[in-house]
């Protein structure tokens, strides 16, 4: 399984690469007048409008105004979503049997389990759930 690694805040994050069209550098943002508030606006990427979503308020971490330095163009459902987040920091290969699974709380079902490394440990986003839900 491939999976991109980003940070929002302190803790780090991933999604399965199959889900990720591209990863951009922030770009002009227009807001949506009386859109709800996890829809930060639209971007056009090259001749794309797409939906621009504030993943720390889905998942529920703060962000104090912290500047977001990449977008993640994902696919869902055959439309475009993006999100913003601080940073991509990388895109790897990992065996599945590496992610461990947490128990299922309802209102953490996006959570598709943890990814404990040496070093640190990834939070495994189901970016479907999370969005479509």
């Amino acid at each position: 399984m491939q999976v991109v690694i980003f940070k929002l805040g302190d803790e780090q994050f991933a999604v399965e690469t199959a889900k990720v069209q591209s990863i951009n550098d922030t770009m002009s943002i227009t807001k949506v007048p009386k859109a709800p508030k996890h829809i930060k606006g639209l971007i056009n990427l090259r001749g794309n409008i797409i939906s621009l979503l504030d993943i720390n308020l889905l998942l529920d971490i703060n962000n104090d105004e912290k500047e977001q330095n990449n977008i993640i163009i994902l696919e869902m459902e055959d439309e475009l979503v993006g999100i913003t987040v601080d940073q991509v920091d990388e895109v790897l290969d990992i065996e599945e049997n590496i992610i461990e699974k947490i128990e299922n709380d309802r209102k953490k079902s996006y959570i598709k389990g943890i990814i404990n490394f040496k070093d640190r440990i990834v939070t495994l986003i189901d970016i479907d759930k999370l969005l479509l839900n």
